[in-house]
């Protein structure tokens, strides 16, 4: 029994009816234009000009309908009152195209909208004449009494009798039920009348899957740039912790090299930060570090001051790879050299980038090791280095080729085609 009534007890319930007749009482403006036909044909039967008063006025309702932000506020206002869970309507994107829209989608919103003014005005009087009743039976305000007429037989209720009572309960039940019935009707209609439709679904859909590529672009910057500097500083607070006795200078030059992969950390990390948080006032977040090939050599200086030996051959017109490829393979060398740092058993790492006309060659060759670095303890590893690698070049249509190179040494492969600067 409570079970059944649980739903009259609900917050929700009123709030969705309210909504019903907020539509109603929204479209009464629109009545005096949708009488102007009515009036300038008196001679038209009474009926007649009710109906085309009727008929004007549910097209106006529906033209008003069609504006998107009309859509928009309707959204917003099912969710709250009626507690439907509906996505935004979809946004035109700069640059991109707009879902496109059919015939039936489009007429989805004018429909909710009528049926919302249909439902608010024929609910709204009932229930308030109902709610009335329940309030001035008992006290026999007014001079209040009801009455019923069935075949000829009658009963009458007087005011404040024993019996006005139950009449008054009953009514109460009767327009609690009726706004029950309105939540319930526009409830069942919100998700086919106000949610997506199927255009607007591949829309969203395509929204979520820009957003998650963005967030892995962002994900393997994170890894790359911020995984190689932390390694890099790790070794060379070793090196400093080792030398400072015995060699300030060096120790000096270790501490300078931290200070520098820190600062192109923060750097990097500044601007991963500023794409994931969520920007109140809608600016775009600062431009990327533009890390290239031109930036290698700064990069493997870095790696000298930790003490790391580094064999770098160039060869090919390096300078004239540029753009998106450039920056690639940038990233796709630090990795690589993370990797040596961290896995390799120290001893010379050999560099080598060739630029054919082609095709861009990039090779990392270690000593193959356990990952034991000064101090004597290994590094964590995620177990993404590879596979991030490995997907970065698959996105570039390149090759990659990862692994033991004879008996000691391990080496990285990786050959992207060359096409016109970007």
């Amino acid at each position: 029994m409570f079970r059944g009534i649980r739903p009259l007890l609900r917050g929700s319930t009123y709030t969705g009816a309210l909504f019903a007749y907020c539509g109603a009482l929204a479209s009464l403006p629109l009545l005096p234009f949708a009488a102007l036909p009515a009036l300038l044909w008196p001679s038209a039967p009474l009926g007649v000009r009710l109906a085309l008063t009727v008929l004007v006025w549910s097209v106006l309702i529906g033209v008003l309908g069609l504006a998107h932000t009309t859509r928009r506020v309707l959204i917003t206002c099912a969710r709250r009152m009626l507690r439907v869970p509906l996505p935004d309507p979809v946004r035109p994107l700069r640059h991109t195209a707009s879902p496109a829209l059919s015939g039936a989608d489009r007429r989805r919103t004018p429909v909710w909208l009528l049926a919302q003014v249909a439902l608010g005005w024929a609910g709204v009087q009932p229930g308030v004449l109902l709610f009335l009743a329940a309030l001035l039976l008992p006290g026999g305000w007014a001079g209040a009494e009801a009455g019923v007429s069935v075949r000829g037989r009658s009963l009458r209720l007087d005011g404040g009798g024993p019996w006005s009572w139950v009449a008054a309960l009953v009514c109460l039940l009767l327009a609690m039920g009726l706004c029950l019935a309105v939540t319930l009707t526009l409830r069942r209609l919100a998700p086919r009348l106000l949610g997506p439709s199927s255009a607007e679904r591949l829309a969203l859909a395509a929204e979520r899957e820009r957003e998650l590529a963005e967030r892995n672009r962002l994900a393997h910057e994170l890894h790359d740039s911020i995984g190689h500097t932390l390694t890099a500083a790790t070794i060379q607070a070793a090196v400093a912790g080792q030398v400072l006795d015995a060699d300030p200078a060096a120790a000096r030059a270790a501490l300078r090299g931290i200070e520098e992969s820190a600062r192109a950390a923060l750097e990097d990390l500044d601007y991963v930060l500023g794409m994931l948080r969520e920007r109140q006032d809608g600016t775009a977040p600062a431009s990327a570090p533009a890390r290239t090939l031109a930036d290698l050599p700064e990069l493997l200086e870095r790696l000298r001051q930790a003490g790391t030996v580094v064999e770098p051959e160039l060869s090919g017109e390096v300078a004239r790879v540029r753009g998106t490829l450039s920056r690639a393979a940038y990233r796709i060398l630090q990795e690589g050299l993370t990797n040596a740092l961290r896995h390799g058993a120290g001893g010379p790492i050999r560099v080598a980038v060739a630029a054919a006309p082609d095709v861009l060659e990039l090779t990392v060759v270690n000593r193959r090791g356990t990952g034991t670095k000064p101090g004597g303890r290994g590094f964590p590893t995620s177990g993404h280095g590879l596979p991030g690698l490995a997907e970065r070049v698959r996105l570039l249509h390149g090759e990659i080729d990862a692994g033991p190179d004879g008996p000691e040494d391990w080496r990285l492969t990786v050959r992207l085609p060359v096409r016109s600067p970007v």
